[in-house]
């Protein structure tokens, strides 16, 4: 039969093969985190990815090549009209990661044309409804022209470089839509102006500083006027009119 005494050498023996597997395990636990790990995986070998936004597709690619890093083009290009062609739009990873060398960038490239949308109607919405569509696919808000109508913030017009455009029609992505706004204040009465003689420009200034929304602009040969001014207007001068209505202009051409 065993006693303690008997045990005890035997368990002093077996704790200290324990004590020397323990030691053994962390000296290879540390060698393989902070020797072998390291080595294997470059650690401290990385460098900063470079902000690459905004410069041509020559100048980054010598950028990215002192970096010591590879790069990609990706397929889909994307289109801002406030950059240049082929300038840098976005990348990934983005400016200033930490990756190792050789590491891959991927980059988006600004179209050389833009993608060509076609024209919504935005008639009758609210400006704020009309400015998410338009930023959604892709066209920018321009001025917002108030003209007195009942209808408050609700778009009446929609115009491009100055003409209406209609809905369907082909527009550049990222062109820029103007759009004439009702402020609300249609219940005014008024007369309508006399635009006979005037020049189209200053018929327009006229049409838009008396409350009016300007209609149709006919062009026609006549003797009464000299070319390019209005021979004729309807609503007729003197007909009572309500801030915000339309009035059509007949102009003199060639």
């Amino acid at each position: 039969m065993y006693t303690m005494q008997s045990l005890l050498p035997q368990l002093k023996k077996v704790g200290l093969h324990l004590l020397l597997i323990a030691g053994v395990s962390v000296t290879l636990g540390f060698i393989f985190l902070k020797v072998y790990l390291p080595f294997y995986t470059n650690h401290g070998e990385t460098v900063s990815v470079p902000d690459l936004s905004g410069m041509t597709y020559e100048k980054a690619e010598e950028v990215l090549k002192s970096a010591s890093l590879q790069y990609e083009i990706s397929i889909d290009s994307g289109f801002s009209g406030e950059e240049d062609p082929l300038v840098i739009l976005k990348q990934l990873p983005e400016a200033n990661a930490l990756v190792k060398k050789d590491r891959k960038i991927f980059l988006t490239l600004n179209a050389r044309n833009a993608p060509i949308l076609k024209m919504p109607s935005l008639l009758n919405m609210p400006l704020k409804n009309v400015q998410e569509i338009l930023a959604n696919i892709g066209l920018q808000r321009g001025d917002i022209i108030y003209v007195p109508d009942i209808g408050i913030n609700v778009v009446l017009e929609q115009r491009y470089k100055g003409s209406p455009i209609r809905e369907g029609a082909e527009i550049a992505k990222g062109s820029k839509i103007d759009l004439v706004v009702g402020d609300g204040m249609g219940n005014q009465l008024l007369s309508a102006p006399n635009f006979v003689g005037l020049e189209e420009e200053e018929a327009e200034f006229l049409a838009v500083g008396s409350g009016l929304r300007l209609g149709r602009k006919i062009y026609n040969k006549t003797d009464s006027v000299a070319p390019g001014r209005v021979y004729l207007q309807s609503p007729s001068v003197g007909s009572e009119l309500k801030s915000g209505d339309v009035i059509d202009l007949w102009i003199s051409k060639n």
